[in-house]
């Protein structure tokens, strides 16, 4: 009996999807949310690896729910100049 594969499409060959179920992301700090994306790489490794699709593709968006949150932080702190206006500029 074949077993299912796991795809692995890049994000311009299909849309990715947030977790439904997922909603409690905006009181994770962002090494909180590096943490929880690195327990599900390696989760989606071993459904990978099982052929388990379905899973693979819960995961997925379980995934993109914290990679949008950690990008939202990481945009913000990017973003926020305050408190370096004092700052000598050598450039």
């Amino acid at each position: 009996m074949a077993m299912a594969k796991c795809q692995t499409n890049t994000k311009s060959e299909m849309t990715q999807m947030e977790h439904p179920l997922i909603n409690n992301v905006n009181d994770l700090t962002e090494a909180q949310l590096t943490e929880k994306i690195n327990e599900l790489n390696n989760k989606y490794m071993i459904a990978q690896r099982s052929g388990n699709a379905h899973l693979c593709n819960q995961i997925l968006m379980a995934l993109e729910t914290y990679r949008n949150k950690r990008q939202e932080i990481y945009n913000r702190m990017k973003n926020d100049t305050s408190g370096h206006e004092d700052k000598i500029d050598i450039s």
